[in-house]
């Protein structure tokens, strides 16, 4: 009976063990966190789907988890051909059941689109009938940021330093995916490149590392509040004032001139206008001289006249 209440009791400490509460070191968009086999693991706002503590959470279930919560809404380096930029901002997307975006994402009406595996719309929009074969995976970002006017520019190889080790730490990316850090005061350069041959499953995304990068800089964390973002160089901070994120993907977009039709027809405007505006003072410039010489002929005539009947 003893042993039999003894095994009782030590059943009962384990799985009070197993189910000890936890805080989540890497994302605060989470409930129901608890110890699994020695790794927190909590729930994501937005979906049913566990989130691994111990490493980021992907980019898709951030952005679920967002929704959820909150439903509101110089010089320049050179940009990479085929990247383009995340125009569409925050939107509700679809998971997988390992958290990636599916290549198929609408807004709740009749409009899709396609997107990358950062979740970057990368086709023009259409309705539920079109069709993303896969999801096309981004293997490059390009970040420019712009950090706020100062008297003299940081030492160059800090910036690289303090940058490339921030990376590593805070978002536990591999060193061998940072590829490039420039800085040309103010501005700032990182090329981040994986392809998925490359990749562990250890390994985390470099677009979930880029959207909490993004999301550290404009203050927004993903992480807790007691994982204080300190971006500095040698003690003082680096203020970003402003930060671009390019996405170039194993396939280029698949935009159409749809996409450029607004730009296009401003500049067709502005050309129309300015043609007629040409014409009008070409034909004014030429009445006014017309005018003038109609004058002086008539008054040559006038004196002519005059001179005969004289």
């Amino acid at each position: 009976m003893e042993s039999t209440l003894g095994a009782a009791l030590l059943l009962m400490l384990v799985a009070a063990s197993a189910a000890q509460s936890c805080q989540c070191a890497t994302n605060h968009r989470v409930t129901s966190c608890t110890m699994e086999s020695g790794t927190c693991t909590c729930t994501s706002f937005g979906s049913d789907q566990r989130v691994d503590c111990s490493t980021l959470t992907s980019k898709c279930l951030l952005m679920k988890a967002e929704m959820t919560r909150s439903p509101s809404r110089g010089r320049r380096f050179m940009k990479p051909e085929d990247g383009f930029l995340d125009n569409d901002g925050l939107y509700n997307p679809d998971c997988t059941a390992n958290g990636t975006f599916k290549a198929k994402q609408c807004n709740q009406t009749d409009t899709c689109w396609c997107v990358n595996s950062a979740g970057v719309r990368r086709t023009d929009k259409g309705d539920t009938t079109m069709v993303c074969s896969r999801l096309v995976r981004t293997n490059w970002i390009f970040i420019e940021m712009k950090h706020q006017e100062r008297e003299s520019a940081f030492p160059e190889s800090e910036v690289k330093n303090s940058l490339r080790q921030i990376i590593q730490s805070r978002y536990m990316l591999h060193p061998k995916y940072i590829t490039l850090i420039e800085y040309d005061s103010p501005f700032i350069h990182i090329d981040m490149k994986q392809n998925e041959s490359q990749m562990t499953s250890r390994d985390v995304d470099i677009a979930d590392v880029a959207y909490y990068f993004e999301k550290d800089i404009k203050r927004n964390s993903a992480f807790p509040p007691s994982n204080v973002f300190n971006l500095s160089v040698n003690g003082e901070p680096l203020n970003i004032e402003e930060i671009l994120i390019y996405y170039v993907d194993e396939q280029p977009p698949e935009f159409t001139m749809k996409r450029l039709a607004a730009g296009v027809i401003a500049v067709v405007v502005v050309v129309v206008l300015a043609i007629i505006i040409g014409i009008t003072v070409l034909v004014i410039t030429r009445r006014r001289r017309t005018g003038k010489y109609e004058k002086v002929e008539i008054k040559e005539m006038g004196e002519m006249r005059r001179g005969q009947n004289s």
